[in-house]
């Protein structure tokens, strides 16, 4: 695609956001809606500096998001290439949850699930399934300090409450989501918050005290009210960071 191509699709004002989060977001949408095409190069990182008004290290980063999340393959020598889409489960791939957006959108998709999985849950639960959730727990508040081991525990606390629901489908959609059902292992939710880390996770770490609670007692009304305060706050959360993204001159 030529440069000059590009420059047509771009936004006449951009918004000021993180510039290389921005950055992904308009070539990724440029992707979607078939402005960039498969097989086709993108303009070389001079041009995508001049084009956007940003600095090498920028374009670089955003580059290596867009080949973390399977939409480019960068060749060397040669230059960056569109990738064919991968075929998803639903639609939905976790390599494509790159920017705060894609994880806010997931976050409303979680709450209309997770809100009555967690329902469930706490009706149909067994005592060696509780035995199971309380281990993840305690995980998750032991390595507080150890962010991958943290988050790999709250992916297990979540995906052993859709298998407490008896319905394999809820299972299917969350493990497909992988880690990107917990906003911390895409962005660093508690700077984008504003929180010192210690105080974030404590708020974090007695969400999930509350939604294991209510299913440990089998009240349903609990756990689904439990699960929806955990993810509306982490919704709130970043929304309110994406508000200061778009903000910020950068």
């Amino acid at each position: 695609m030529e440069t000059q191509d590009l420059i047509h699709s771009a936004p006449a004002k951009r918004r000021h956001k993180s510039l290389s989060q921005g950055l992904v977001e308009s070539i990724t949408n440029n992707i979607k809606n078939a402005v960039l095409k498969p097989g086709e190069k993108l303009p070389t990182e001079s041009a995508i500096m001049d084009l956007y008004g940003v600095s090498r290290t920028v374009v670089r980063e955003a580059i290596s998001h867009l080949q973390a999340a399977g939409l480019v393959q960068t060749r060397h020598g040669i230059g960056t290439f569109i990738l064919e889409p991968a075929p998803s489960t639903l639609g939905l791939l976790k390599e494509a949850i790159v920017t705060v957006r894609d994880v806010l959108d997931i976050l409303e998709l979680r709450i209309s699930l997770e809100t009555e999985a967690a329902w469930l849950a706490a009706s149909r639960r067994t005592e060696q399934q509780v035995v199971e959730l309380a281990a993840a727990l305690d995980d998750i508040l032991s390595k507080k300090t150890r962010e991958n081991e943290s988050v790999n525990a709250d992916v297990r606390f979540h995906q052993l409450i859709a298998q407490a629901t008896g319905n394999r489908y809820f299972v299917d959609i969350l493990s497909n989501l992988g880690t990107a059902i917990i906003p911390r292992a895409r962005l660093n939710s508690a700077t984008l918050s504003m929180e010192a880390g210690a105080n974030y996770l404590a708020r974090v770490n007695h969400e999930h005290e509350d939604i294991f609670n209510a299913i440990l007692r089998k009240d349903p009304e609990a756990a689904r009210a439990a699960m929806r305060t955990h993810l509306s706050n982490s919704r709130e959360r970043l929304r309110l960071a994406q508000q200061r993204i778009e903000a910020s001159p950068g």
